[in-house]
C-alpha cells in the first residue's frame, strides 16, 4: 500500500502569539517527516485559529470553510479549537480534524492520521486554568505536564521553522494570564500565567538573530507579569538589557503591557535600555473608573495620563498605543465623554477601537444592563473618528523628528517602521532620497517630512546599517 502523501501548508489568523505557535508546529511537522509547502500544493491544510472576538471567530470558520472548498483535508488548531472543541467540530464538519493544545507535541502522528483518513477524537474543551496550580511559584514544576504552545523551545532549535525571512521576529515571553477581566475569555483557554524561563528566551533570542531576525517583538498576554512565577518580579528588568546585547539584534520591542502593572522601575528600564524600543502598548481597555471596575481593571483618566507623563519625562517622542472597549453593559454618555477626555488627553500614537461583545463564559456576558447593537455601534464610530483624528495629529507631531527605521519592504519604494511603530498594526514609515540601494532588514536614520494620516515620510540621512 502507498504511502499517503504528506505536504502540509499553515494557515495563521489572530494575534502575534499565534505566528510564534505555528512556527512551533511547522517545526514539529518538519520533524515528524511532513513537507511545507502553501496553500496550492498542500494535501493538509492547518488553520492556526482565532477565538477572541466574534469577528475573529467568523473569520477563522470562513477560512476553515474557504480551504474545505479547494477539496484538501482541513485540521482546525488553534484558540478556536481549543475554546470549543468537540462543539466546533460537530457543527463545522468541512473540518476533518479539530485539535487542541494537547496534541500540538505529537501533531505530526495527528496529521498522519488525517491523511490516511483514520478517525480522530475531536478536542474536548475545559477551563485550562483548572489545569496548573492556583499558586504561581508551584507553576514552573507542573508546567511539563500541562500543552503550553510557544514554550516547547529547545536550545537545537528543532521545534520551530520560521515560516518567513522578515526581518522582524516575534518571541513568546509567557502563555496565559491570571487576571480576570470580565470581558475576556482568554484566561480559559490560554490558561493561567506561565513565564518562560530567561535562559530559554535568551537562547531563542540567539537562534532567530541567526535566522536573519534584527528585530525581536516581546509577546505574551501580559508582559508586565514575566517572572512572577519564577519567583522575580524584577525578571523582565533583568533579562532586557540581556535580550538587547545579542549580536545581531538592534532592537527589541516589548509589548502587552498592563498599566496597573507597570512598576516604576520596569518602566524606566523600558525607556531608557539601549536597544530596547521607547514604545508603550499599553491596555487602558476604557478610562472611565466606572466602567474600569464593572471590567475588574483600575485606572482613571488622570492616572493613566500621569502614567504616560511619567514615560515622556524619560523619552518625549516615546511610541505609545493601545486599544478600548465602547459601549459595556452599563456604560453612560458621561463614561464615553470621559474616554474621550482621556484620548484627547493622552497623545496616543495609535487606539484600537472595539465595540463590546459577549463572549461565552465572562462575568460581563451575564451582566443585565447591557446596551443595544445601534448604541454600541454609534459609539464605536464615534470614538473611531476621534480616534483617527487624534492619531493624524500625532503622527503631524513627528514632523521634524529623527527616527531609525527598519527596513521591511523594497522595490518601488522603501517602506519600514520606526521605533514607535509595531508591526502590523501602527503604521509604517516611507522613506524618500536614499543615496543608494537599501536592503530589506537594513536600519537607516531619517527625518520625517510629511504625514499620511498614521504613517510618516521621511528622508534619509546617512548610510544604512
Amino acid at each position: 500500500m502507498s504511502q499517503p502523501s504528506r505536504s502540509v501548508s499553515l494557515v495563521t489568523l489572530g494575534c502575534a502569539r499565534n505566528e510564534v505557535d505555528s512556527e512551533e508546529l511547522a517545526g514539529r511537522l518538519g520533524a515528524g517527516g511532513w513537507t511545507l509547502t502553501d496553500g496550492d500544493d498542500a494535501d493538509v491544510v492547518v488553520i492556526n485559529t482565532c477565538g477572541f472576538i466574534d469577528s475573529a471567530k467568523k473569520d477563522s470558520i470562513d477560512t476553515v470553510l474557504a480551504a474545505a472548498d479547494t477539496g484538501k483535508k482541513v485540521v482546525a488548531v488553534g484558540c478556536l479549537a481549543e475554546r470549543y472543541g468537540a462543539e466546533l467540530a460537530e457543527s463545522l464538519s468541512e473540518a476533518d480534524a479539530v485539535l487542541g493544545f494537547d496534541s500540538y507535541a505529537d501533531i505530526a502522528a495527528r496529521l498522519d492520521d488525517v491523511a490516511a483518513g483514520r478517525p480522530i477524537t475531536p478536542h474536548t474543551r475545559r477551563d485550562r486554568r483548572t489545569l496548573l496550580p492556583v499558586a504561581p511559584a508551584q507553576r514552573p514544576a507542573a508546567v511539563a505536564e500541562v500543552a503550553v504552545p510557544g514554550h516547547a523551545w529547545l536550545p537545537t532549535g528543532i521545534t520551530r521553522t520560521r515560516l518567513d525571512d522578515s526581518p522582524v521576529a516575534y518571541l513568546k515571553l509567557a502563555s496565559g494570564c491570571d487576571r480576570r477581566c470580565t470581558f475576556c475569555a482568554i484566561p480559559t483557554f490560554r490558561g493561567s500565567f506561565v513565564s518562560r524561563p530567561p535562559a530559554d528566551v535568551l537562547a531563542e533570542a540567539r537562534w532567530l538573530a541567526g535566522t536573519g531576525a534584527r528585530e525581536l517583538v516581546l509577546v505574551s498576554e501580559n508582559s508586565t507579569s514575566y517572572g512572577k512565577d519564577l519567583g522575580d518580579l524584577r525578571a523582565l528588568e533583568k533579562l532586557l538589557p540581556d535580550l538587547a546585547a545579542v549580536d545581531g539584534i538592534d532592537r527589541i520591542r516589548v509589548s502587552y503591557l498592563q498599566p496597573a502593572e507597570l512598576r516604576p522601575s520596569l518602566l524606566e528600564t523600558l525607556a531608557t535600555t539601549p536597544g530596547v524600543a521607547p514604545y508603550f502598548d499599553l491596555s487602558f481597555q476604557h478610562a472611565s473608573p466606572a466602567v474600569l471596575r464593572r471590567m475588574k481593571r483600575f485606572g482613571s483618566t488622570e492616572a493613566f495620563v500621569d502614567l504616560l507623563a511619567r514615560v515622556r519625562e524619560f523619552v518625549p517622542d516615546a511610541g505609545a498605543r493601545s486599544n478600548v472597549i465602547v459601549g459595556f453593559p452599563g456604560e453612560t454618555e458621561a463614561d464615553v465623554a470621559e474616554l474621550e477626555r482621556f484620548l484627547t488627553e493622552a497623545r496616543l500614537d495609535v487606539v484600537g477601537v472595539f465595540g463590546y461583545s459577549d463572549e461565552d463564559g465572562t462575568d460581563a456576558a451575564r451582566f443585565d444592563d447591557k446596551l443595544p447593537a445601534d448604541v454600541i455601534a454609534a459609539r464605536v464610530e464615534r470614538v473611531t473618528a476621534l480616534a483617527e483624528e487624534l492619531m493624524s495629529q500625532r503622527a503631524e507631531d513627528r514632523v521634524g523628528t529623527r527616527v531609525e527605521v527598519l527596513v521591511e519592504e523594497t522595490g518601488d519604494e522603501l517602506v519600514g517602521r520606526a521605533a514607535h511603530q509595531g508591526p502590523d498594526v501602527d503604521g509604517t514609515t516611507r522613506l524618500v532620497g536614499a543615496a543608494e540601494a537599501v536592503q530589506r532588514g537594513r536600519f537607516v536614520s531619517a527625518f520625517v517630512i510629511d504625514s499620511e494620516g498614521v504613517d510618516l515620510v521621511a528622508e534619509v540621512n546617512g548610510a544604512p546599517w
